[in-house]
């Protein structure tokens, strides 16, 4: 046998062995069991549950997977979780109607809409101090941050806009209109366009950002409600039609649509982009979807109304959590 050889095999052995081989994790809130839901990618299967309270909704996790941010709408916080303890570090007090959440990409700061209150909170997660606030539109849902950490987009549902604001002055800086009730939002790897999933117009407004200005409008299942973009294709979750429609990142072409659960709602890809993973509100099931071969890969069952609003998806190259099994 040569030596490349049995290089290769001692490197694929290590490789399992491993902690780095840890497949990922996902965070979904249970808005009917006031938890939060852990999955582990690699069986698709929940690993923990922790209490959270306050009927959760929004959730968002660090670039770096280290930290999960929850939104409780009801219990007027935010509830910071240790990704790879899986533990609760700290609950933040945040006025109004904490619903939609986003971390900025150095994980430095929490963005955090106000549903009630037409207002975006700027937190440090690691003192839990609100640092700064500005005004946005009627009812903002869905918050996302440019990867440059520069702009912040807010989803003024009631406004039928986008608010968006500069994150170094903290400033609202302009809107943008879209369908109407726009909800989850989301920005490509470029930070070049943004996705929208308007409620009640049955669409997705696709924003060029620099521009400020829609360039296209895509034609969605019933009620879409959040967007994820992964292989190179849009992916949108329908709540009325229990479906996922797809699109074509580059030509905007339809691609069809996938069925899944129940009143799908929160819908993310994993950092990779090999897997989208759809939290069913009514059926109380995770489901994956192979973006490349558009089907479905399996689902896990959760807690009571999983929302999962955000990006809820961890990384898959974090240690694995102690007693956490590691894929063989």
């Amino acid at each position: 046998m040569t030596l490349w050889r049995l290089s290769a095999i001692a490197f694929a052995v290590l490789a399992m062995a491993s902690p780095l081989a840890y497949a990922g994790q996902a965070f979904v809130t249970t808005q009917g069991a006031d938890a939060l839901d852990i999955v582990d990618l690699s069986t698709l299967s929940v690993a923990a549950t922790l209490p959270i309270g306050g009927k959760p909704a929004g959730v968002a996790v660090s670039r770096d997977g280290a930290r999960a941010f929850v939104a409780s709408p009801e219990g007027q916080f935010v509830t910071v979780v240790d990704a790879r303890a899986r533990r609760i570090e700290r609950r933040i007090p945040v006025a109004g109607g904490p619903l939609g959440v986003a971390a900025s990409p150095d994980g430095g700061r929490v963005y955090v809409a106000d549903l009630y209150g037409g207002r975006l909170f700027e937190i440090d997660p690691a003192s839990g101090t609100t640092l700064r606030r500005v005004g946005v539109g009627a009812a903002p849902s869905g918050v996302t941050a440019t990867p440059d950490g520069k702009t912040i987009l807010v989803a003024d549902r009631d406004d039928n806009a986008i608010s968006v604001v500069d994150a170094v002055r903290f400033e609202r800086v302009g809107t943008i209109a879209v369908g109407r009730h726009p909800f989850g939002i989301v920005v490509d790897a470029a930070g070049v366009r943004a996705y929208t999933a308007n409620v009640e117009s049955d669409n997705v407004s696709v924003i060029d950002i620099a521009a400020r200005r829609v360039v296209a409008t895509l034609k969605t299942g019933s009620r879409p409600y959040a967007v994820a973009l992964a292989a190179g294709r849009i992916f949108v979750a329908n709540q009325h039609a229990d479906s996922v429609s797809v699109f074509d990142e580059k030509n905007l072409a339809s691609l069809g649509e996938i069925p899944v659960g129940e009143y799908p709602e929160g819908i993310s890809a994993t950092p990779d982009g090999e897997k989208v993973l759809v939290a069913c509100w009514f059926s109380n099931e995770l489901w994956a979807i192979d973006p490349q071969r558009l089907r479905t890969l399996g689902k896990t069952a959760t807690g009571d109304g999983p929302r999962a609003f955000g990006l809820f998806v961890a990384p898959g190259d974090l240690p694995a959590p102690s007693g956490a099994r590691v894929p063989d």
